[in-house]
């Protein structure tokens, strides 16, 4: 379907999170054919095996066999998805300390009390 010139379907992004959500709301691994009638949209079988494919190569989901196919599951829940993301950011980067510098002086007041009560706990926890 085309809406004033442009595609009316949704961006890759955007099915990307509605899948991840599906899994983490999941009790246990889901095949590709639940993941689509859970997303109550009419894909090709091949768009949604191709997203599990592509977030298992990055390591975002894990697969276990279920007949001649597989069943994914979330490798992690959505905090530790987005800790992960900012811990490769970080890997990435020569200048970790300036890094990290301009990212704790860009928290808010209550995100840096935050961050400064979990170094703390781990402090104290080791």
């Amino acid at each position: 379907m085309v809406r004033n010139g442009r595609d009316a379907r949704r961006p890759h992004g955007e099915l990307v999170a509605d899948v991840l959500a599906i899994l983490w709301a999941a009790e246990e691994p889901l095949t590709p054919h639940q993941i689509n009638a859970a997303l109550e949209r009419d894909l090709a079988r091949t768009t949604v095996t191709t997203i599990l494919t592509r977030l298992h190569e990055k390591g975002t989901l894990v697969r276990t066999r279920a007949g001649r196919g597989f069943a994914y599951a979330a490798a992690d829940d959505a905090a530790g998805l987005a800790a992960g993301r900012m811990r490769q950011e970080l890997e990435r980067e020569p200048q970790r300390d300036l890094v990290l510098k301009r990212f704790v002086s860009s928290l808010s007041g209550d995100d840096e009390e935050a961050l400064r009560r979990l170094l703390l706990e781990r402090e104290q926890g080791d």
